[in-house]
């Protein structure tokens, strides 16, 4: 499954708005400014974070990983959507939405913070 633009927003329609980004062979899918979903080699993943990561490992999912240029292999934060969600869009919008809030949390948390903002003596 090559995921494109329309095969995203009919895939997602219960979420919401979704716009899709190629990247290394791949796909991210973003919604509310955040990348919420990978498609790579065929295969759907969700992002998660580590308590979310029980439900995907529940399912019989593995998380996505590669191999870098160095040989090392890396695992990130998205795992394989489970297959039945397919043919749940309600499910898979359910899944999506926590995925979502986990990046938009991420994000929240990694911005950075003003520097010389409310320091006294900083200069203008």
């Amino acid at each position: 499954m090559a995921l494109d633009a329309a095969d995203a927003a009919e895939m997602f329609r219960e979420l919401g708005p979704v716009q899709v980004r190629r990247m290394f062979g791949g796909a991210g899918v973003y919604h509310a400014g955040v990348m919420f979903a990978l498609e790579a080699g065929g295969t759907l993943y969700l992002k998660a974070d580590p308590g979310g990561a029980e439900a995907f490992r529940a399912e019989g999912c593995e998380p996505f990983s590669y191999e870098t240029t160095t040989g090392r292999r890396t695992i990130t934060s998205f795992w394989r959507a489970p297959e039945r969600l397919m043919d749940e869009p309600d499910e898979l919008a359910v899944w999506a939405r926590h995925s979502v809030a986990i990046a938009l949390a991420k994000k929240s948390a990694a911005k950075p913070r003003g520097r010389g903002r409310g320091r006294k003596g900083a200069a203008s």
